[in-house]
């Protein structure tokens, strides 16, 4: 058994810790040529959330990507309490939509800093913190969101899944989501700056009925997860890293990385 999957654990997410993941949720999956898309910017913890304060943050570039072009729909971003973008599709195939946040700021007491780096797979920051005897000192921490949105505009599948977006931190699926089924299982790569990223912390959400279930899965060496498909229904894969910041505002920028889908 791969590392990744030892290492998997399924949980039951039973509430809201903090706000840390973000993502793009379409009213549905799947369309057809001539259909509008309508997109509300989301953000929270366990895949359920509430609308992205639009009056804080701000889309710094959003990208439509098919098989045939891409365009940008940055102007098009509503500052609205949902339904932020919309967008008629005028070909068929896999669509990839992919956004780049503003760097936002944030300052947390040491408790507060330790319990998020815990959560979120990043021990090696509380190390370093304590090699540089910041570890009883408040953090200051400037955060960017990535996040990539897979959907589907009529039957014919194609290769768009597994196009980079030229995101800092990326996760790139290694199968096209609509060509799988309950019982199958998925590969993704998680990249920075085009890397792969080996021992990485990756959640991955699902829906079933009322409840969310998530797996924990660290990346193998190669940047790698695979896991299984366990039901049908709309899914996140989310990730982030944390650098060292050059800002003087912080000592430390975390990127957050986030891939929706849906299993039919």
């Amino acid at each position: 058994m791969k590392k990744g999957l030892a290492l998997c654990l399924l949980v039951i997410f039973m509430g809201a810790v903090n706000a840390h993941e973000f993502w793009l949720l379409p009213k549905k999956f799947n369309y057809e040529v001539g259909e509008k898309m309508i997109l509300d910017f989301m953000v929270g913890e366990g895949f359920e959330g509430s609308y992205w304060d639009m009056s804080k943050h701000k889309a710094e570039k959003i990208y439509l990507h098919n098989r045939l072009t891409s365009v940008n729909l940055t102007s098009s971003v509503k500052t609205t309490k949902g339904n932020n973008l919309e967008y008629a599709f005028n070909n068929v195939g896999t669509q990839m939509i992919a956004m780049e946040s503003d760097a936002a700021f944030i300052e947390q007491n040491p408790d507060e800093f330790d319990a998020y780096l815990i959560e979120d797979g990043l021990e090696y920051i509380r190390e370093e913190r304590q090699k540089r005897g910041e570890q009883n000192k408040n953090a200051r921490e400037l955060y960017t969101r990535y996040a990539k949105l897979l959907v589907q505009v009529g039957d014919k599948t194609d290769d768009t899944y597994k196009k980079s977006a030229s995101l800092k931190l990326e996760i790139i699926p290694l199968q096209n989501p609509y060509d799988l089924k309950s019982g199958d299982y998925m590969d993704c790569k998680v990249l920075y700056r085009g890397n792969p990223q080996p021992h990485a912390l990756v959640k991955v959400w699902s829906h079933v009925g009322n409840r969310i279930f998530l797996q924990n899965i660290y990346t193998e060496s190669d940047g790698n997860i695979r896991f299984p498909i366990s039901n049908t229904g709309s899914w996140m894969v989310s990730s982030v890293k944390m650098v060292r910041s050059n800002s003087p505002k912080a000592e430390w920028e975390s990127l957050w990385t986030s891939l929706v889908f849906e299993i039919e």
